[in-house]
């Protein structure tokens, strides 16, 4: 007889032993797939926060100019990133803001030819520091952003907005350097920053209200020439790639010298976490395939023992041994094929608990850089893909094979006399 169709005759026929089989392959397949879900969820959130919190990388130097920014910018590893250009520069019909305390000297105003007003040229206002942190805020409109490069667009300050009776679509004619011509500007967005006024006197161009913020094409129009940029910022996805862009720096910038501060402490904890789940679903894998084996093959070796009697009389008919062994592995693999249905349908509900609880609550209490409103932390997603039921079924007829081969190693030993002579 065919040992497959032996094997189904078997299976039926000790229906008892058959459904403790299924059963103990439906946990271990279900634990399985929760594995695979917690590593795939963990995986999906840790590629979002690098995109969403990433590391910031602060370059300072001398030659940072606005096109090797753009060149450093364009790296694998940068996701965004920011340069900052500030010049000084007067506005049209714009009446600045003024310190209340009287100068030194009687000169409330400031030195003759004396710009009044900060302009920041910048890419990308999001990841500017005070709005970063939270500490200047967009009351009205929108921020800069890297589809402003070749627009002429202002953010301004609220107190600035309020003295002149500026709103979002209103503009303003910058002067440039030389005072031959203005530029006109756009308000796009108007800002709250949190300073104070100082309580000594202040030249209007260092007081917080006087300062816009302008696409960096715009601030080198108005600007007197060639300028090296204050600062540029790139967003990153860890902190291992911070080298990577270090060396890239160092090649575009030559010998110069310059600052390359990281700041990876965002990352660390809201990302580190999410990385050791997905590290602890790892090790549970290979604990759980591990331990099915081992339980697996004691079962099928206590039945091998108790069925010595069938083995013999196999063997004394001119059955071959590897049929003898093909039989049990063909026994337990047709219990593990189903306990894969099974565990996915029990998996998707007991790894959703799981995910709620391992990735549900990641965010610190006081994280050094707060999420904007429509990043809140969500539950984590735990999708049944193909791929992870296609692991679970390998892992599955793994463990049906190693557990059947080396527990029927034996048999290969023994002689139909001998088996059915031993009283043991």
């Amino acid at each position: 007889m065919n040992f497959v169709k032996r094997a189904g005759l078997s299976l039926r026929a000790r229906k008892v032993r058959t459904a403790v089989l299924l059963g103990i392959f439906v946990v271990i397949c279900t634990l399985l797939l929760g594995g695979f879900l917690l590593q795939g969820a963990s995986a999906r959130q840790e590629a979002d926060a690098q995109r969403t919190i990433g590391v910031d990388v602060t370059l300072k130097a001398k030659g940072l100019t606005p096109a090797l920014a753009d060149r450093l910018g364009s790296s694998p590893q940068v996701h965004r990133y920011n340069p900052r250009l500030p010049i000084e520069a007067d506005a049209r019909g714009v009446e600045p803001l003024e310190s209340d305390v009287p100068r030194p000297g009687g000169n409330r105003s400031g030195a003759k030819g004396q710009r009044h007003l900060a302009l920041n040229g910048v890419r990308d206002s999001e990841l500017l520091l005070p709005f970063s942190y939270g500490s200047n805020k967009i009351t009205a409109g929108r921020g800069i952003t890297p589809e402003d490069a070749d627009r002429q667009v202002a953010v301004v300050e609220r107190r600035l907005a309020e003295k002149n009776g500026l709103k979002v679509g209103d503009t303003i004619r910058a002067e440039t350097a030389d005072g031959k011509r203005t530029v006109p500007l756009t308000v796009v967005g108007i800002h709250r920053d949190s300073t104070q006024d100082p309580s000594r006197w202040t030249p209007p161009q260092l007081l917080p209200g006087n300062t816009l913020y302008v696409p960096v094409r715009t601030a080198q129009q108005l600007g007197p020439g060639a300028a090296d940029l204050a600062e540029a910022v790139f967003r990153i996805g860890s902190p291992e790639q911070a080298e990577q862009l270090h060396a890239e720096a160092r090649r575009l910038l030559g010998t110069a010298s310059f600052d390359f501060r990281v700041n990876d402490k965002a990352y660390k904890d809201q990302v580190r976490p999410i990385q050791r789940v997905g590290t602890f679903s790892r090790l549970i894998v290979r604990l759980i395939a591990v331990a099915g084996a081992l339980v697996l093959g004691l079962i099928v070796m206590l039945q091998i023992r108790e069925r010595r009697d069938e083995l013999g009389m196999l063997l004394s008919l001119g059955e071959k041994k590897w049929k003898l062994i093909g039989q049990h592995t063909v026994e337990v693999a047709a219990v593990a094929l189903p306990a894969v249905a099974v565990a996915a349908l029990a998996g998707q509900i007991a790894a959703q608990q799981a995910g709620d609880a391992l990735l549900g609550h990641q965010e610190p209490a006081a994280s050094p850089r707060p999420r904007a409103p429509d990043t809140s932390a969500d539950s984590p997603e735990m999708r049944v893909e193909p791929s992870d039921l296609g692991k679970v079924a390998g892992i599955g007829l793994g463990i049906s094979l190693v557990s059947t081969v080396v527990p029927g190693i034996g048999i290969l030993r023994l002689h139909p006399r001998s088996i059915l002579t031993d009283s043991e």
